[in-house]
Formats: structure tokens, sequence, C-alpha cells
């Protein structure tokens, strides 16, 4: 066996011992996902303020960088794009519902522009085995843009709550798949 095949024997036995935890984690995540599901309004808004934090760290990450560049071109170019992005994590706060319409629409423009270079990239590949797979996970991923872009902007009350309600009920599967594994 490898030196990577002993380490990753090595980390499994380790882990091993902690399966328990997964299970627990993976529960917790389903009983979120289920409660996402219950208020999918309540969801969105609950994404657009972490996506709102995120913006603010980076904005204030961005404007501390700027500060530490040599040029004054370069300074103006971060301190500028700090500012920006802490005035969209503001904005976010400000305006969860609004903000929550413009993330519905880059993310439909998002899977649209995804979907399209995927099933280009799939239908380049024809030759190769599996190239209709990702075909279809183009094709359906730009329609799923399609049917969030028709909807838009009623939809944004919801469907980022639903993107994050089913993300975290995978997650939760995941982790229970995974503690369960380790324990056998």
């Amino acid at each position: 066996m490898t030196l990577q095949g002993d380490a990753l024997k090595d980390a499994i036995g380790r882990t091993r011992d902690k399966w328990g935890w997964f299970v627990a984690l993976g529960v917790l995540l389903l009983i979120f996902g289920g409660i996402a599901f219950g208020n999918l309004m309540i969801a969105t808004v609950a994404s657009v303020y972490v996506v709102g934090w995120l913006m603010l760290l980076g904005g204030a990450i961005e404007i501390i960088h700027a500060f530490g560049v040599k040029t004054w071109g370069r300074f103006f170019y971060w301190l500028l794009s700090g500012l920006l992005y802490a005035v969209a994590g503001f904005f976010a706060f400000g305006n969860p519902l609004l903000a929550s319409a413009v993330l519905t629409l880059l993310l439909a423009i998002a899977l649209v522009a995804s979907g399209v270079l995927r099933a280009w990239i799939g239908y380049n590949h024809r030759p190769e085995k599996g190239w209709g797979w990702l075909v279809a996970a183009g094709v359906i991923g730009a329609l799923a843009g399609l049917v969030i872009a028709m909807g838009w902007p009623v939809n944004s009350l919801w469907v980022l709550g639903l993107f994050l309600a089913i993300d975290l009920i995978f997650q939760g599967w995941g982790f229970i798949a995974i503690g369960l594994a380790l324990k056998r």
C-alpha cells in the first residue's frame, strides 16, 4: 500500500470513532431543512442575510487590503471594490426582499449560462463515454434557470429558500450516510 493509502486508512480509522457525530449532524441538518421547507420565505431572507454578511466581510477584507497595496491605482481599485461589496452587504440587510429578487435573477442567469456551457461541452465531446449525461445535466440546468427567470420576480420570495432547504436535506442525508458507513 502507498504512503497516501496508509494516511487515508489512518484518517478513516481515527474518524470511525466519531461516526455518531456525523449522524447527529446529519439529523440536525435534516431538521433544519424541514424547517426551511416549512417557511421558504423566512429561509430566503435567512440566505440573503448570510450573503449580506459574507459581502460585508469580503468588503472589509478588501478595504483593509487596499491600505497594504503600494501603488495608488491598485489602492483605489481595492478600496472601491471593498466599498462596493460593503454597500451591497448593507443593501442586503436594508431590503432583503429586493436583494432576494436580485440574487434570484442572478441565480437564473447563472443556471442558464452554466447549463448551456455544460451542454455545449458535452456535445463537443460526443465520441467520449458519458457525454450524453453532461448534455442532459446542462439542459436540465438551463431549463431550471429559464423556469426561475420566467417566474421572476414573484418567485424570488421562495426560490433561494427552496435551494437552501434542498441543500440542507441533501447535506443531512450525506452526513448520515457517511456516519453509518464509518460505523460499519
